[in-house]
């Protein structure tokens, strides 16, 4: 039996905080819980192609915030913030599609990713996009990994390719690994994100670590 834990939620409480944050009384949990992962699905594929890193959700009892965290900030919110607002009316008629209730107060926050290099999701996806573009895998994954390891802070790199790699007949793994990436060890700041290329000839699967060293309680206040 495998022994893998996912990276993220192996750190949550220690290094990491939950990506949506709420209380809420038993009746509506569900109804959260449902809204919370059908929007950000839609929101994922929506905005694919705009560097997204997280996208975090915090409920109240009368308002929501939705933040997104990305690297390219200026695509989503257009000129004089028109992306935003158009954005936001679109989650809202989303939510009454889903019949998920609209709140009082909704407010849409676009953050900068101040270093995208050492960020696994925008890096997975820089990868993907690659390989959509039909460019050869070996020199995507090599080319990306070294910008990753000249990336300010950053100790270790891992990227797995699986599927029809190059077309070929039959699917494959290849592997590319450089500095180290301490995956049982808690205070270890490893991101790590799954993201997948379409290609005319299937799906290839992306999985990406980054060990951003190591964090101490010091470092944290």
């Amino acid at each position: 039996m495998s022994k893998i834990v996912h990276p993220y939620a192996h750190r949550l409480i220690i290094l990491r905080d939950w990506k949506s944050r709420w209380f809420a009384d038993p009746k509506k949990y569900i109804a959260y819980l449902k809204g919370d992962v059908l929007i950000r699905q839609y929101l994922e594929k929506k905005l694919r192609g705009m560097y997204i890193s997280t996208i975090e959700i915090e409920r109240s009892r009368k308002a929501t915030r939705f933040i997104i965290k990305t690297s390219r900030p200026g695509l989503i919110i257009g000129r004089s913030g028109e992306g935003v607002t158009k954005l936001k009316e679109e989650i809202l008629k989303k939510m009454d599609y889903l019949k998920l209730g609209r709140p009082e107060d909704f407010k849409l926050e676009v953050m900068e990713v101040a270093n995208p290099e050492a960020d696994a999701a925008i890096v997975a996806y820089m990868i993907a996009e690659g390989l959509e573009k039909r460019m050869p895998y070996r020199r995507v994954i090599k080319t990306i990994i070294e910008k990753v390891m000249t990336a300010r802070g950053v100790e270790g790199a891992r990227v797995v390719l699986s599927g029809r790699l190059g077309g070929a007949d039959i699917a494959r793994t290849e592997e590319l690994k450089r500095g180290s990436i301490p995956l049982q060890t808690f205070r270890a700041d490893i991101d790590f994100k799954r993201e997948r290329a379409t290609l005319s000839y299937g799906t290839i699967g992306i999985k990406v670590w980054i060990y951003r060293g190591k964090i101490f309680r010091k470092n944290n206040e």
